[in-house]
């Protein structure tokens, strides 16, 4: 596969999304089981099992809502519908660069990440916190991560608040079973001979099922709440050296060896990496303050605006190419510039 080329989805990579389905899916007779047993047959109370079947379908039908929009939608395209040949002007007969590629590119040797940066593997600029998918074969705009359970698909700009609305409806949907079925659990073991042998054992094994589903999923919530409220992408907090590409120029010391401006990571010595890391810790480039942090994933201007945001998700605020920068992030960057570069004369 040539770079820049966008990579066909086989049949194989929707395995797990079936998997994932299925596993929705999966606990629904045995709810019913529950439910014309319990609340029918044993205690005559069929609007209240009504009732928790509706909470329980509407979860479901708000987490394949937004499940289907981050399947359907695109996460964030970089260019327009033409072809990365014709954006980039052209290439030549042999496959070479064209014209505007070599002249807007990066010299060899240098990263092509930088914001306003332009990728050699698309041939397309890249804009600010966009990040190149090797698995997709593609740049996409504010890119959280590839997600290989929901269609081998990357969850970028227009699906992330679709990707967290869909963890929070199963987080959700889990608990409530959990819960639902402990209190049918423990009301068997305290009444053995009101009730059948079979209805207890689908309430125990739903559950652990939701307590399992609920730790697992809930705690992938817990995290990407965190990223919101301080503005990461799991990119971003995973990986401390991208603040090197927005470090200011570094200052001049005659006793410090040469680094590079920015500084790559190779260049770095054992402190120099500690100092970036533990930087990484505090500098936050883009936390204006966790309500507008929230805004611009969830944030909405028309007036009915959170009814779209409570069925679907949707995508995030604004045009995800530009974005507001904490007020302090340059002191704190040009603070680190200091710190490399004293690092850097003690070796």
């Amino acid at each position: 596969m040539l770079d820049g080329e966008k990579v066909r989805k086989r049949w194989y990579h929707f395995i797990p999304l079936a998997v994932a389905i299925t596993m929705i899916l999966a606990p629904h007779p045995s709810l019913l089981v529950i439910f014309v047993n319990y609340y029918y047959r044993i205690h005559n109370a069929p609007m209240r099992g009504m009732v928790h079947l509706l909470i329980i379908y509407t979860l479901t039908f708000l987490a394949f809502s937004s499940l289907i929009v981050v399947l359907a939608r695109d996460p964030g395209p970089v260019v327009g519908d033409k072809t990365h040949g014709e954006e980039a002007g052209g290439r030549d007969e042999e496959g070479g660069e064209s014209f505007l590629e070599a002249l807007l590119a990066p010299p060899e040797g240098e990263d092509a990440y930088g914001p306003g940066q332009w990728c050699k593997k698309c041939s397309a600029p890249k804009p600010e916190r966009a990040h190149h998918c090797g698995t997709c074969g593609r740049c996409v705009l504010k890119m959280d991560h590839h997600c290989i359970w929901l269609g081998h698909t990357c969850i970028g700009h227009r699906t992330h608040a679709s990707f967290v609305h869909f963890l929070f409806c199963i987080s959700a949907l889990a608990a409530y079973v959990a819960i639902l079925c402990s209190t049918v659990v423990y009301w068997a073991f305290t009444h053995p001979l009101a009730i059948d042998e079979w209805t207890p054992i689908h309430a125990i094994s739903l559950a652990l099922y939701g307590v399992v589903i609920g730790m697992v999923i809930g705690s992938f919530l817990g995290y990407h709440i965190y990223l919101i409220t301080t503005n990461q992408t799991t990119l971003e907090s995973l990986s401390p050296f991208w603040l090197l590409r927005h470090m200011p120029p570094l200052p001049d010391n005659a006793d410090s060896r040469k680094l590079s401006n920015p500084p790559l990571e190779h260049e770095l010595s054992f402190e120099q990496r500690m100092l970036v890391r533990d930087a990484h810790r505090y500098v936050r480039l883009y936390d204006v303050g966790w309500r507008k942090n929230w805004a611009q994933v969830f944030g909405w201007s028309k007036r009915w605006g959170w009814v779209y945001r409570l069925a679907i998700g949707g995508g995030c605020t604004g045009d995800g190419r530009s974005f507001p920068r904490n007020p302090r992030s340059d002191e704190m960057l040009s603070r680190l510039a200091v710190g490399l570069v004293s690092a850097d004369k003690d070796r």
